[in-house]
Order: C-alpha cells, then structure tokens, then sequence
C-alpha cells in the first residue's frame, strides 16, 4: 500500500512537472486575487485529481506492476495473521476468523475437483495434490497459536460469542483436513449408484462451503460488527440463550441451507449405503474386504460434507 501511494504521487508530480508550462501562467494571473496558500491547496489538489484520471484507466496494471516490485509476504491464508492485531481481542478473533475461511476455501475447492474428478473415471485416485491441504493445515495451526497469544478476553457478550463461534470453525476446519489426509481413496467400482452419488452431493457440499468461506474471507470489516439485528428464521437452528443474530444476505442463507440439505443427503445415503453394501457380501457380489472399504469410503465423506458445513456455519454465525 505505501508502495503504491509513493509511485502515486511520482507519477502526479511528473504530470505536474510536465504541464508547467501550461498551468503557470494561469497560477501567476490568479496570484493577483487568490492568496498563496488557499492557491497552493487548489494547485495540489488539482494535479492529483490529475493523477488519478491518468491511472484509473490502468489501474490494474498498475496493481500487479506494484505486486511484482512488493509481492505480499507471507502465504494467503495467513496473510490476516497481523501481530498488531493481538493487541485487541476482537481484532485477533477476525484475523483468526478470516484464516479460517481462506483455508476452508482452498481445502473445499481441492475436494470438489478431486471427487468431481473420480466420479467422471471411477478408475483415477481421489487423492488430490496434497500441497493446497498442507498449506491450510498449516496456516489452521498458526491461526491456533495465534489465537492463544491474545492479550485478553473478549470484553462483550457479542465478541465472546464471536470468539466461540471462530474456535468452532477452526476445530471444524481442522478436522476436515485430518479426514481428507486420510489414505483411503474415493475410488469404488464401476455402477456403484449410491457410491458415485454420494460423491456428487459432496462435491456439491464442497463447493457451498468454498463458496461461503470465500465470501468471509473477503467480507469489509465494516459490516463484519456494524450489523442489523433480526430474528433468527424458523429454518436456522437456535439457541436457547439467543434470540437474535448478525444479518446476512439472503443468498448467503441460501446456500447454507443448501449445503445443510446436502450433509443430510448424505447422512441418508451412509446408512442405506450401509446397509445394501454389506448385505451384498452375502450374496456374493462383492467380498467382505471390499464392502467394509466401500462403507469406510462413504463415511469419510460424509464426515467430509459435515465438518465442512459446520465450519461454514460457524463462520457466519450460524453455528449451534
């Protein structure tokens, strides 16, 4: 950011230098009924208004011109991690809070392409690029630590709440990552229905949860505190000791009851898939080995589409 305000001001003050052929005739015939400092304010706002008109037509080059010279330190999902931001609990619980939701966000993407993948060729592994899980994993960790380095508790209800909730998101968050690290593959058998549907709803899952993670991790810290109460709709689960939440948009409760709709989906296929599976084994059409690793797999991914929804839920607030 300072960065990009000195050459900012560079580039003015070269557009400033080359138009004084120009503006200072007229700056010397004003000079005669305009005092010298209210003439000096006109003239510098004058060649910034300049400076902007020159660079808003370009502006991102300009952005990536600046990132290229200063790339930002320190990786993306940790980049809220600020040591500033310790010094008030509430500002901490956002930085955490923001991490959360940029690992969530990448470990959702990288699941949805991988279980999207195996189920267009039931032949390829779901292991995804473990890279992406790593550096959330690692940047959840950091956010831990973080955390605990605070210098004090949060002083309102709200911000306890808040702090609670952020916890909440992270211990969801990490357990998604421990249960995608896992070594069992999403692979099954060609024409396993339920197997390859389940896949489908998770997938779908996945992309809900990046899909909300990303808008927190984006979201104005303006509208982040400063928010209109309402009462909590019928559809939302509620708490006991609260009547009224932070407002979010409607498309935002849309896709967080989508994605709920989805880890119930899925909680109905485990159990029929289950139950179909091993009784399969009787039969003949499959061996027990086999049944007890497609049952296993199907676990995993519900548990997938769970800790991901209840992640997303907890980072807008909507957690039980």
């Amino acid at each position: 950011m300072a960065l990009a305000y000195i050459l900012f001001k560079l580039i003015a003050a070269v557009i400033a230098v080359v138009l004084f052929p120009v503006t200072i005739p007229p700056l010397v015939r004003a000079s005669n009924s305009i005092d010298g400092v209210t003439l000096l304010a006109g003239y510098h706002t004058a060649y910034n208004v300049v400076g902007v008109l020159v660079l808003l037509p370009v502006i991102n080059r300009f952005t990536r011109f600046v990132e290229r010279i200063l790339p930002e330190r320190g990786s993306p999902p940790t980049r809220n991690l600020d040591p500033a931001a310790l010094l008030t609990p509430i500002a901490t619980v956002e930085a955490v809070r923001r991490t959360v939701a940029r690992a969530l966000e990448t470990t959702c993407g990288s699941l949805a392409t991988a279980l999207s993948a195996v189920n267009q060729d039931a032949s390829v592994s779901a292991r995804r690029d473990m890279v992406p899980a790593a550096e959330a994993a690692a940047a959840l960790r950091q956010a831990q630590e973080f955390m605990s380095a605070v210098s004090g508790p949060p002083e309102s209800e709200d911000e306890q709440r808040r702090l609670t909730s952020t916890l909440h998101a992270l211990d969801h968050a990490s357990r998604l990552i421990e249960t995608s690290g896992e070594k069992a593959e999403f692979g099954v058998p060609p024409g396993a229905a339920q197997d390859m549907r389940a896949r489908e709803v998770c997938a779908e899952a996945m992309r809900g949860a990046a899909s909300l993670a990303a808008e927190v991790a984006v979201m104005p810290a303006s509208s982040d505190h400063a928010v209109e109460l309402k009462p909590r709709p019928a559809t939302m689960p509620s708490l006991e000791s609260e009547k009224e939440f932070p407002a979010i948009g409607e498309a935002t409760e849309q896709a967080l009851a989508q994605l709920e709709n989805c880890v119930k989906e899925l909680g109905e296929l485990r159990r029929d898939h289950r139950r179909t599976t091993l009784g399969s084994v009787a039969s003949g059409v499959v061996t027990a080995d086999e049944a007890i690793a497609r049952v296993d797999a199907v676990r995993r991914i519900e548990a997938l589409g769970y800790h991901a929804w209840r992640s997303a839920a907890h980072l807008v607030d909507r957690g039980v």
